[in-house]
């Protein structure tokens, strides 16, 4: 086949590949490097301040220079860009990428709703990974202990807090240092008061506008970012040739130990302001979803890796002979005539690198939604186009508060750096730690290799560390305290779920018990889909028995729906459902498992309806035909089967729209009321989003041989679909047991208690209509 195509042919498709991947780099430096290129602003002046002030000279200018220079090319360059993006889960990156990628090769997830036919997903195992990790005397160990997955859960929810930190302090830090610049050309006209409010103006209107999205703007933000980047790149290779030529000595890591040897402690101390160079580094492995992992190296390699290394260069050559301009080393490298093209665009590309660790931010809080570690928030896709792109208003006006009170109550980058740093140093530190552990179990790598990776990474980032917790009483604490808040509320959600969870578990109802009540269930069976809703993925939950033993009548198709998280980016849409039958044909009760992933977003869809019918249906015909192949009957709790929404054949029945209908003419007689049917007509009306809804009408198809039995059931479950839809759902409430200690008593009665009442109902985050829900209240004594 390669003879046939030809190196003509071979060459176009390569050319083709080149110019995409240019293309997705081009991009990338809007959205991913924004933050890291605006570091120049405030590293020399955080580096320096404090007692570093006592050794302002040559020796030690180069050797800081030097210890820039070889920070960012061992961890973005080399631990970054070379290794961790090829630990990507299905082209997504981050924290929780890499906590997926362990849960689905090992047993470490908390939450015992894993099935085999997740497993069949075609995103479950990466090409070219392999299956399951390799059984190991350090696997079965970390899966035999809960706590030592308690603890590996807390490292990746403490790194995702420390994510959000860096939500508050990227804008902050990047928009205040770009502004203080006013401060450089009038200092007797603007006081920092005036400095101050207007970093907090631009911030303001930064997160007023964050509900329009960033595709609105996004063709924007690559060339203000390629533009900043090639200026402070000139702009240092000026600096070089016109101050100091002999800074190019200090790439020779030999100026480190010279640096380290005359300032001692004091130089331990100033790698807190050191590592503001390499913040925003996390960028490049948290947003590879959105390019590739060529791309991002090429733009990193290509351009944003040397034009920084030339300004860090070019500032370096500039103090060594200007000592006095330490405060505001940046603006006052900059020749003068240039002050105000370079403030402008400065100020631009801070903003730029403040929505991409915003929209990352987002990105984040729904990974922890969608595997149950954070309370149900409103999630809003802003492009219609553009997949993953979304807005959380309630985090976007926490955040925008946090920013405000940062700015206002520091007043000083140098403080605010100190914060920043802590969360900066500390996501990276825990990517290291599960890198370490995807080698071994992912990678199937000998734990050797993972060790080398930990103790040369990890001993690097460890001195890091321990240089920004000393900074703790100087504004450290602030990353700290807003992880301990996010991280408590995300534990405590995540302890409540799961502790729902194992008492629907535990109190499942016994199969033998509906079978002794007949097909009936022992109530009247009325006309209609009853949906119910649980958390349950197999058997039928306690909730159930309240229904039957309180009500007198019950639909005559029922229908437990579960809408599952699974620890992979994305479920495509044709694998999406999971069809299976409860209790004997005759009992007309099914399974559905609706399935995404934790970069999914459950979004209102219009057809579930429909979906839901066709794939019942597709079951019912599937089952037949095993059925009739292999002479057996499989009953109760059968086996459930993906059903390709996508592929209508082989249901057995035919789909029009209801306007192709003929008026006064029906396919199946609706038992509605005329009442109810004008009650949903008014409230359609009423509400724009419903009376968009496809109508459509099902028959059985006429052209298909069709068995009597599965005809009968097809009949039945069209007549129920055309009397209506109605959503059951249990309004819960969880309660500590008597006998429970004091913290799990607080943590259920007053915590989780308070998260569930001021998040979102399940039924709106469900995007359940109003008219058919029927909600039903029972207490969980957990």
């Amino acid at each position: 086949m390669d003879e046939e195509i030809g190196p003509a042919a071979r060459q176009g498709q390569w050319k083709s590949y080149c110019k995409t991947v240019s293309l997705l780099a081009f991009q990338s430096f809007g959205v991913v490097y924004g933050d890291l290129s605006t570091s120049p602003l405030y590293v020399y002046k955080s580096s320096l301040s404090g007692r570093l002030n006592g050794y302002l000279d040559e020796t030690t200018i180069f050797g800081l220079f030097s210890l820039i220079f070889w920070t960012l090319t061992l961890l973005p360059l080399l631990k970054y860009i070379l290794i961790v993006l090829s630990a990507d889960d299905n082209g997504e990156g981050g924290t929780f990428a890499l906590y997926s990628l362990l849960c689905r090769h090992a047993k470490f997830s908390l939450l015992p709703n894993q099935q085999s036919a997740d497993e069949e997903l075609s995103t479950y195992y990466q090409p070219g990974v392999g299956g399951p990790a390799i059984s190991s005397p350090l696997k079965r160990f970390l899966e035999k202990h809960k706590k030592l997955r308690t603890c590996l859960l807390l490292i990746v929810l403490f790194g995702a807090c420390m994510v959000i930190g860096d939500g508050v302090f990227t804008p902050t830090i990047s928009v205040f240092s770009a502004i203080s610049g006013l401060k450089d050309p009038a200092p007797g006209r603007i006081p920092d008061g005036w400095v101050v409010l207007i970093a907090c103006a631009v911030l303001v209107g930064l997160f007023a506008l964050q509900h329009r999205g960033t595709h609105r703007v996004a063709f924007m933000f690559a060339p203000i970012v390629v533009v900043w980047i090639l200026t402070i790149g000139v702009i240092g290779l000026y600096n070089i040739i016109h101050w100091n030529p002999r800074i190019c000595l200090a790439l020779s890591p030999h100026y480190v130990v010279k640096f380290f040897k005359m300032t001692g402690k004091d130089g331990w101390l100033s790698l807190g302001g050191v590592l503001l160079a390499i913040t925003g580094t996390e960028a490049m492995f948290a947003d590879l979803g959105h390019f590739t992992a060529a791309s991002i190296r090429l733009a990193f390699v290509g351009a944003i890796y040397p034009c920084l290394v030339l300004q860090y260069m070019g500032q370096a050559a500039f103090l060594s002979r200007n000592m006095s301009a330490v405060e505001d080393s940046f603006y006052q490298s900059v020749p003068r005539p240039l002050f105000w093209p370079v403030f402008v665009i400065a100020t631009l590309a801070a903003v730029v690198g403040s929505q991409s660790i915003i929209s990352a931010t987002f990105s984040i809080v729904n990974q922890c939604l969608s595997l149950g570690c954070f309370p149900r928030v409103k999630v809003v896709h802003t492009s219609r186009w553009i997949y993953g792109q979304i807005y959380i208003p309630e985090i976007n006006w926490i955040l925008m508060v946090l920013c405000l009170a940062v700015t206002l109550g520091f007043r000083d980058t140098n403080v605010i750096g100190n914060a920043y740093g802590l969360a900066c140093i500390t996501v990276i530190f825990v990517t290291t730690w599960l890198m370490a552990l995807v080698i071994i179990f992912v990678w199937n790598k000998h734990i050797l290799l993972a060790l080398l990776f930990l103790v040369v990474f990890g001993s690097i980032e460890g001195v890091y560390l321990s240089a920004a917790v000393i900074k703790v009483p100087q504004g450290g604490w602030v990353p700290i305290a807003f992880a301990f808040v996010f991280m408590l509320v995300m534990y405590v959600w995540h302890y409540g779920t799961r502790r729902k969870y194992l008492f629907d578990l535990q109190n499942k109802v016994p199969m033998r018990w509906i079978l002794t009540l007949g097909p009936s269930l022992g109530i009247m069976r009325v006309p209609g889909i009853g949906l119910i809703y649980t958390e349950l993925v197999t058997g039928v939950p306690s909730i159930f028995s309240h229904f039957v033993t309180n009500l007198p009548a019950f639909h005559q198709v029922l229908v437990f729906v579960c809408v599952k998280s699974i620890p992979v980016p994305f479920v495509p849409a044709d694998e999406r459902y999971l069809i299976g039958r409860i209790g004997p044909r005759e009992y007309r009760m099914y399974r559905c498992i609706v399935r995404y992933g934790y970069k999914d977003v459950q979004k209102d869809d219009e057809n579930f309806e429909n979906h839901l019918v066709m794939s019942i249906a597709k079951f019912i015909q599937m089952e037949a035909e095993e059925t009739a192949s292999s002479g057996s009957y499989e009953s109760s709790e059968g086996r459930m089967a993906v059903i390709h929404t996508e592929d209508t054949t082989g249901t057995g029945l035919v789909m029009r729209n209801s306007t192709d209908e003929a008026a006064g003419t029906s396919l199946t007689r609706s038992s509605r009321s005329e009442t109810l049917r004008s009650l949903q007509s008014i409230y359609e009306q009423e509400s724009g989003g419903v009376s968009r809804r496809r109508r459509v009408r099902f028959q059985i198809s006429e052209e298909d041989r069709i068995d009597p039995q599965v005809r009968d059931e097809l009949s039945d479950l069209l007549e129920a679909k055309e009397a209506g839809v109605a959503y059951i759902i249990g309004h819960s409430y969880v309660k500590a047991r008597k006998n429970s200690n004091f913290f799990k008593t607080f943590a259920i009665n007053y915590a989780y208690s308070f998260l569930r009442k001021n998040c979102r109902g399940p039924a709106v985050a469900l995007h359940i209509p109003h008219i058919s829900l029927i909600e039903v209240g029972m207490i969980y004594y957990v």
